[in-house]
């Protein structure tokens, strides 16, 4: 069954019987200008029988890409678990680092040293935890391994957690600061 224009999207894959897998580049009211290996083509897409080479999802009768149905799922989880909300990363940071910077210096004094601010440094020391910790809530719930795999595999996330210690200085409050348990 051929595509119809309100089924595409820009980036989307998808399959010609002849020129083989394209991506949308472009869509007007009628054609979408498609990248192929061999050339860039504009098509009709009711007419050229186009094809999605995507996985797809079916929701109440929509037909949603999958790749998109998964972003916006997890972008909502993120959301609703208030993982990455900015202010809380700050806040957590220690007083006497807030509005710092993070400066790395080559031991070769031609190359320029490279600054971060320490907000941005502070919020990927908390990603790296936040998903430690997940990483750690799947291998516990997981069917498919068994207790020596799990047993294993915390003693790495374990020991990435001991080499994230470092870090400490940076939290403001004990509770959040890494241990190796």
């Amino acid at each position: 069954m051929a595509l119809k224009i309100d089924n595409l999207h820009i980036r989307m894959r998808v399959r010609h019987p002849r020129y083989g897998i394209g991506i949308i580049k472009a869509l007007s009211e009628h054609t979408a200008d498609v990248s192929f290996d061999d050339a860039p083509r504009t098509l009709d897409p009711e007419t050229a029988e186009l094809m999605s080479a995507e996985a797809t999802a079916t929701l109440r009768e929509l037909d949603v890409p999958l790749a998109s149905l998964i972003r916006e799922t997890a972008e909502a989880v993120v959301q609703s678990l208030g993982i990455e909300q900015k202010e809380d990363v700050v806040e957590g940071l220690a007083t006497r680092w807030q509005q710092g910077t993070l400066v790395m210096q080559s031991a070769d004094t031609s190359l320029q040293p490279k600054e971060v601010p320490l907000e941005t440094f502070f919020h990927k020391i908390v990603m790296i935890r936040n998903n430690l910790r997940v990483l750690e809530q799947k291998v516990n719930a997981s069917e498919k391994l068994s207790d020596a795999d799990k047993f294993d595999m915390q003693q790495y996330i374990t020991r990435c957690y001991g080499s994230l210690t470092t870090f400490n200085i940076l939290f403001k409050d004990k509770e959040d600061q890494f241990s190796t348990k």
